[in-house]
């Protein structure tokens, strides 16, 4: 009985973590299985209309138990709902393969053929996913492609009933960061006497953010209909990279003045962005590639999980010179005879800080919680508030930085400059 309560302990597990982790994306996919014993291999999670199909294709099935009874290994379709009282019920007959229920829709076993072509048509709407079963317990390998998509008007679609819409509202977000680029080239034009080299890294982040936008609709649409993204993704994940370490980057160097408060960066604050940020961009590029890698690969959900708390532990830390910049104007505003304007840029840092703690909460914490709790068909509702977020946070950003001459962030006379750099060149020589 033990050795059955861990088997399914780590079913549960599985069923447990790819409801907090579905991976939805219904492109054809391609997965060589090695030397695998799991019990249970999750592949990909789709959201059907009545008439979706999905297709699944196995072939070189080497079992490495050559008695092994192959009418017990076999593919199914299950929705979430299903599996939690079926996984109940077979505990407690003692039973350890979910094929057994009538609930789990089986698709076929391993005991027709040594290839096979399978196709089944999905015939209630729902939300279903479908899992590899091996109740032998026994070593298996296999090359496997899934395909899963609806039907309408004659033409495939490869994307869930609740993500079609990406690729028009990607595009739609496209076009809102090319105007705000617009307004922004304008207002630095106007304003050429008060732009600073931030200006320019801000301008060029919002460039990285189009491009990035327009790379990721063109993804997801020719997954939409090819189930294919044709190299489009490669480009999403390179100006995805860029920017978001534009991004932080500019999030540390307004939070600790550069450019218009002080010329200089203190050697803290350079460990932030030649350490923090770099990794932190890793963990959110590789949380994102591991995704598209789907939960069929080994250790998925628990390198997911690593990703996801070291993106989370990065966000934090590059809070740390936002907070050194308010500190440091705190003590100002008491020691100095310029208190009234210090207190003026305390204020403005403090609600600076204030936005980006909301931005890195909403972005990483609410919008992964609304994706996991929202009805699969209106999945796509997590991705507009994200990149509502993302637009709201520039436009924020851009409208309170943005390079005017009464702007009381940029207010910067000779001796705090000259204050600055002293303070910049005692730290390197501390370090020497």
């Amino acid at each position: 009985m033990a050795g059955r309560g861990g088997v399914w302990g780590g079913v549960v597990a599985v069923v447990v973590l790819v409801s907090l982790f579905p991976a939805v994306f219904g492109e054809i996919k391609y997965l060589s299985i090695k030397d695998d014993m799991r019990a249970i291999i999750p592949f990909e999670t789709f959201g059907f209309l009545p008439s979706g199909e999905v297709s699944v294709v196995v072939s070189n099935v080497n079992v490495k138990e050559a008695g092994a009874d192959r009418s017990r290994m076999g593919f199914f379709l299950s929705t979430m709902e299903d599996l939690v009282p079926v996984l109940s019920n077979l505990e407690a007959q003692g039973k350890n393969c979910l094929m057994d229920s009538k609930l789990m829709h089986t698709l076929f076993t391993l005991a027709e053929t040594e290839k096979f072509n399978y196709t089944h048509t999905v015939q209630t709407s729902n939300e279903y996913s479908l899992f590899f079963e091996n109740c032998v317990k026994t070593e298996i390998s296999m090359d496997v492609m899934t395909s899963m998509y609806n039907v309408e008007g004659g033409y495939k679609d490869f994307l869930p009933v609740g993500q079609t819409q990406l690729p028009r509202m990607y595009f739609v977000f496209f076009l809102a960061n090319v105007a705000l680029l617009g307004v922004w080239i304008y207002v630095c034009w106007a304003q050429k006497a008060s732009v600073h080299r931030i200006h320019a890294l801000m301008g060029l982040l919002v460039v990285l953010k189009a491009l990035n936008m327009i790379c990721e609709a063109e993804d997801k649409q020719y997954v939409k209909r090819t189930g294919t993204p044709h190299g489009w993704d490669v480009a999403y994940y390179i100006f995805n990279f860029l920017r978001g370490l534009l991004l932080f980057s500019v999030i540390v160097l307004i939070g600790t003045g550069w450019s218009f408060l002080k010329p200089f960066l203190q050697d803290k604050e350079k460990k932030v962005l030649m350490v923090v940020i770099p990794l932190q961009v890793f963990a959110n590029t590789a949380y994102i590639v591991y995704d598209e890698a789907g939960p069929s690969t080994k250790d998925f959900f628990t390198w997911k999980q690593v990703f996801l708390l070291l993106d989370i532990i990065c966000c934090c830390a590059v809070l740390f010179p936002i907070v050194w910049s308010i500190k440091h104007l705190r003590e100002a505003s008491r020691t100095d005879g310029k208190a009234a304007r210090n207190l003026v840029k305390l204020t403005l840092f403090r609600q600076f800080y204030i936005v980006v703690v909301s931005y890195i909460y909403f972005t990483r914490i609410v919008v992964f919680a609304l994706y996991t709790v929202t009805v699969y068909r209106y999945r796509w509702t997590s991705k507009f508030a994200e990149e509502a977020a993302n637009l709201a946070f520039y436009i924020y950003t851009g409208y309170k930085f943005r390079p005017v001459s009464h702007n009381p962030y940029f207010v910067l006379d000779d001796d705090e400059e000259e204050a600055a750099a002293l303070e910049a060149l005692k730290d390197d020589e501390f370090d020497l």
